[in-house]
C-alpha cells in the first residue's frame, strides 16, 4: 500500500505509457534555495529600512527645534523676562499635568521633548542640549543622536533667530550663537 501523499500518474506518448511517481511537498535544495532567496532579499532591505528610520529621526529632531523656537518665543511674550533657562521649563511639570502653566512650568511643548535632555532619555533617537546666554537674552538649542549613526547622522542646532543649522559630522551641538551660525542652514 502506497502512502497517502504519493501521486501516480501516466503520460501516453506515441503509443508508450510513461508512469511516473509524484511525490507532494518540498525537496531539502527547494527549500534551502528559498531561505537563501529571503536572506538576499532581506540584506538588501534591512540596510534601506535604517536609513529612513534615521532621516526620519532627523526630520523629528528638526521639527522638535522648531517647536523649541516657537516656544521661546511664546515664553519671552508671556513673561517677558527673556528665554526660559531650560527645556524642562518651557514644558509641564509632569506628563499630562498642564492645568495652570507658570513660568517654571510654561506647558509650550510636550513633556517627551522637555525631558529629552540625556541620551537615556532621547525623543525619537536624538536628545537635546538648551543654553541660555547673556542673562535670558539669547538661547541655543541644539539636537544630538543617542547612538551616532544608527538613530541619526547629523547634529541641528538654532538660536533666537529661529534659523536651524545642520552639522553633517555628527559632533557635539555648538552652545554659542556664532559656533551655531557658522554650521550650514538648513534649506
Amino acid at each position: 500500500m502506497e502512502a497517502m501523499n504519493d501521486v501516480d500518474f501516466t503520460i501516453r506518448f506515441g503509443g508508450v505509457a510513461l508512469q511516473r511517481k509524484h511525490r507532494a511537498g518540498f525537496s531539502l535544495i527547494e527549500l534551502l534555495i528559498v531561505v537563501a532567496i529571503i536572506l538576499i532579499i532581506a540584506a538588501i532591505a534591512i540596510p534601506n529600512l535604517l536609513r529612513a528610520r534615521m532621516a526620519a529621526n532627523e526630520s523629528s529632531a528638526v521639527s522638535s527645534i522648531r517647536t523649541v523656537n516657537t516656544a521661546e518665543i511664546s515664553f519671552e511674550s508671556q513673561y517677558q523676562n527673556g528665554y526660559s533657562t531650560s527645556l524642562t521649563q518651557l514644558g509641564p511639570a509632569a506628563a499630562g499635568a498642564c492645568t495652570a502653566p507658570t513660568a517654571a512650568n510654561a506647558c509650550l511643548i510636550d513633556y517627551s521633548l522637555s525631558q529629552a535632555t540625556t541620551s537615556s532619555k532621547p525623543k525619537s533617537g536624538y536628545y537635546f542640549t538648551f543654553t541660555t546666554l547673556a542673562g535670558a537674552t539669547s538661547y541655543v538649542v541644539g539636537g544630538q543622536p543617542q547612538k551616532s549613526n544608527q538613530t541619526g547622522i547629523s547634529t541641528f542646532c538654532s538660536s533666537e533667530d529661529g534659523v536651524i543649522h545642520k552639522d553633517v559630522t555628527g559632533a557635539t551641538p555648538p552652545t554659542t550663537v556664532d559656533n551655531c551660525s557658522k554650521l550650514a542652514a538648513l534649506q
